[in-house]
């Protein structure tokens, strides 16, 4: 055995990162704190370079990190710190055990698809969409499967633990209440979960070779990495042990060629050579390709005319779709309201609705994200917060956002309403679409404001005493005031409210009472002021028992 020792760290490195990973989304019990949680987020690729142009801050330079190490040693971030990376070596892994005989060969290199997915992918973030991250990012793929499919799925067993074992008796095992399980994001993820899995034991780490934008930006700058595989033209034999090994599919043993912007640094081909012409070696300006070809071989495909017209019809399909692309954008974006109505808006009022009644014109971003359109052009969708917030208010969006921001996270006041002093979701963000707060900042930021509906609430059409909304309100802004028969009714005081969404979720109608509507742009609330109550003491007067 030769350098096994390459394959033993890459192995160990990548179980690592792969766990922490996993204990960041499967937090089931809320033990994990958020400087933790940043900390394992902090080498992911993409969170961490839409955070650096997002805050203009080199505190998030992880990206940096990441780029140097590909310059030093190549595409190592896919082979270790990648967490759906190694999710599809565990998938191959299998798939070896199971299929013996199915061996990996050689694939085509699919340039033309790749560079145009990650141009696409480009200019989507710069027309101000992270579309594109949201549905190929790796980070936010894995985060999704294990916020919406592995996370309730654990809670289930662990509750099912719970009752088979008797919470009386085994202390450490509580049952985990959970809120709301979409069938929507949970087969988002399944869809997710089976492309991997299909691309895994069909082609190896294909989506990371064709699809994934990260994976080829680093491929091209592996190109000039120090260190690399090589094979050894002096000792190559052709005899394809190394090829059928290779999952990336970029080694073609037949004609001794390597590319090495498709290498992932697995390692596993350099123990399988039996004439040591596969190395890990110093290869700056050296290639990484023996070109020991015969001449046939050097007839490229691309020379032919046919090639040469479906190129071109190629391009002119991308063109028109880059132009509609900007052009959907262009028009999604929401023009610009008169003053008006955009103090309307600012108001809470439903201007497609007279009567005031349909609630929730916009949806509700978590608090820190500023704005929506902030949060909306930030967000990738890795659904992060949603796996920590202890409340589990924060849901993921179906068509709230539109088509481009499919699953990205809304505050869903039908589930629960966010905790008046919990900033959980704020510090652990990664890639900024959520600003960091103090718990101070928090209780003063306005997401949305409360709207009372008078003709559902059970006060007027039923006669009964309720006032659900103001006991749940933590600033009080929904105060009870007389009304009928010696009843009180709520009253809003928007001043203070925050639009936590405690009154909607407390209110017991259906439809709901009280709503609270989204503030396009986060405002700053008045803090409430504290009454206190005096009575003056006569200090003369004799105990009264």
């Amino acid at each position: 055995m030769k350098r096994n020792w390459l394959k033993g760290i890459r192995i160990a490195v990548s179980l690592l990162f792969f766990l922490l990973t996993i204990l960041i989304f499967l937090n089931i019990k809320g033990i994990v704190t958020p400087g933790f949680i940043s900390g394992v987020v902090f080498l992911q690729f993409a969170p961490s370079l839409i955070k650096f142009f997002t805050l203009l801050s080199f505190a998030a330079f992880g990206f940096l990190i990441v780029l140097i190490l590909t310059v030093l040693f190549g595409r190592i971030y896919c082979s270790t710190i990648c967490p759906l990376g190694t999710l599809q070596d565990m998938i191959i892994y299998f798939r070896r055990r199971f299929f013996r005989r199915k061996k990996f060969r050689f694939l085509k290199a699919q340039q033309v698809v790749r560079i145009c997915i990650l141009l696409l992918t480009i200019i989507f973030i710069l027309a101000g969409s992270t579309f594109l991250l949201n549905l190929l990012d790796p980070w936010s793929i894995f985060g999704k499967m294990m916020t919406n499919l592995f996370k309730p799925a654990l809670i289930g067993l662990n509750n099912l633990m719970v009752y088979l074992l008797g919470d009386q008796t085994i202390s450490f095992l509580t049952p985990v209440e959970l809120k709301k399980v979409s069938i929507f994001s949970l087969s988002f993820a399944l869809l997710f979960l089976c492309i991997v899995v299909i691309f895994s034991v069909v082609r190896g780490r294909q989506y990371c070779n064709l699809i994934c934008p990260v994976g080829t930006l680093l491929g091209y700058l592996s190109k000039i990495s120090l260190f690399r595989i090589t094979l050894d033209q002096a000792l190559c034999n052709s005899c394809g042990a190394c090829q059928v090994k290779c999952k990336g599919g970029c080694i073609d043993s037949r004609n001794r060629t390597m590319d090495i912007t498709r290498c992932i640094d697995c390692f596993d081909c350099l123990k399988t050579c039996p004439s040591d012409g596969v190395n890990y070696k110093f290869s700056f300006f050296k290639g990484s390709q023996i070109k020991i070809r015969r001449k046939e071989d050097f007839i490229d495909p691309s020379d032919t005319g046919e090639f040469t017209m479906a190129r071109h019809r190629f391009f002119l399909t991308s063109g028109a779709l880059i132009m509609g692309i900007f052009g959907y954008l262009y028009g999604r974006h929401p023009q610009p309201e008169s003053d008006s109505d955009s103090t309307l808006a600012n108001e809470g009022v439903n201007l497609s609705d007279p009567q005031g009644v349909n609630p929730h014109v916009q949806p509700v971003t978590p608090p820190g994200s500023v704005s929506q359109a902030h949060f909306v052009q930030v967000c990738t969708a890795c659904h992060l917060c949603i796996a920590t917030c202890p409340a589990q208010v924060i849901q993921p969006a179906i068509k709230d956002y539109g088509l481009t921001g499919i699953m990205q996270p809304k505050m869903d006041y039908h589930v629960s309403f966010c905790t008046y002093d919990c900033v959980l979701c704020t510090l652990i963000c990664p890639t900024g679409a959520i600003l960091p707060l103090t718990i101070d900042e928090k209780k003063t930021i306005q997401i949305g404001k409360s709207r009372f509906i008078k003709k559902e609430c059970i006060v007027d059409t039923k006669n009964t005493a309720c006032g659900a909304c103001s006991e749940h309100c933590p600033t009080k802004a929904v105060a009870m005031v007389p009304y009928q028969y010696g009843l009180t009714i709520p009253e809003v005081n928007n001043e203070i409210c925050v639009g936590c969404g405690a009154c909607e979720y407390a209110c017991p109608t259906d439809p709901k009472a009280i709503v609270v509507d989204a503030n396009p742009v986060h405002l700053i609330a008045k803090l409430p002021v504290n009454i206190k109550i005096e009575k003056k003491v006569d200090f003369k007067e004799d105990f009264p028992f």
